[in-house]
């Protein structure tokens, strides 16, 4: 069976949620998922979460 909604929410958001990363500057990647950077929330990519998360990176 195909997969017809795959991705249906990211369509929705402007550029279809690509942009820049705030934490490594890479840009045209997709921004999906939201941090707490003292006390505002800001979108990483996935490899940033992932990498917070693991304690490798850490959030100014």
């Amino acid at each position: 069976m195909s997969k017809a909604h795959r991705g249906k929410g990211i369509r929705e958001l402007f550029s279809h949620g690509r942009g820049e990363c705030s934490v490594c500057k890479r840009s045209n990647v997709k921004v999906l998922y939201e941090q707490e950077a003292g006390g505002a929330k800001i979108k990483v990519c996935k490899i940033c979460k992932a990498a917070i998360k693991h304690g490798k990176k850490k959030l100014g």
